[in-house]
């Protein structure tokens, strides 16, 4: 009996080791040094999505205007920069400017692909064209089918201004410039860096 009971003690001594090796790996991982940004990946899993879009959009600074298209009810989208990343894949930030007396929830902008989950307001449906290659390359989407892009969960309040941003695979290298279009608006042709 008390050989079994030492085997017991000694398990859950052994247990217990184990535990607290494994929560100081995973604290020891888990940081990213303080920096406060963080690198937004084309197949992020649907946890992880949920965090980046805020650093992808609040990382943008540039006062660079690329284009400035306006559509209908008031509605002004400013692309401010479209920056090729080491991923394969291009990011494209801006913002969204609600000028009429109503709440925009980006109507039609969500796209009309089959994978529409959890994409509601949102710019999902956006997508570049490349003239000279003749190809379109429409929104990353994450495993679960959801855009790698930014959702309005809210809408966009009247006279109110959001930023945003949307992720697409990159066209070659050679291509410096594309035609972002989004449903209900303007085409805008953008330069892209990088």
């Amino acid at each position: 009996m008390r050989a079994a009971m030492t085997r017991i003690r000694f398990k859950g001594a052994a247990v217990a080791a184990a535990s607290v090796a494994m929560a100081v790996m995973l604290t020891a991982c888990g940081g990213d040094g303080g920096s406060g940004t963080e690198q937004k990946q084309p197949k992020a899993s649907a946890s992880e999505k949920q965090q980046t879009p805020d650093a992808v959009e609040s990382s943008d600074s540039s006062s660079e205007v690329l284009a400035s298209v306006k559509g209908p009810g008031d509605i002004e989208l400013v692309v401010n920069s479209a920056q090729r990343n080491a991923g394969g894949f291009i990011t494209v930030k801006g913002s969204v400017t609600n000028g009429s007396k109503q709440q925009f929830g980006a109507q039609g902008w969500q796209g009309d692909e089959q994978e529409m989950v959890g994409n509601g307001a949102s710019v999902a449906g956006a997508s570049l064209v490349d003239q000279a290659g003749k190809k379109r390359y429409l929104t990353l989407r994450d495993t679960d089918g959801r855009c790698l892009c930014t959702k309005f969960t809210t809408g966009i309040a009247p006279g109110a201004t959001a930023p945003f941003f949307v992720q697409f695979p990159a066209p070659p290298a050679d291509t410096t410039e594309v035609d972002f279009q989004i449903p209900t608006m303007p085409t805008a042709t953008i330069k892209i860096s990088g």
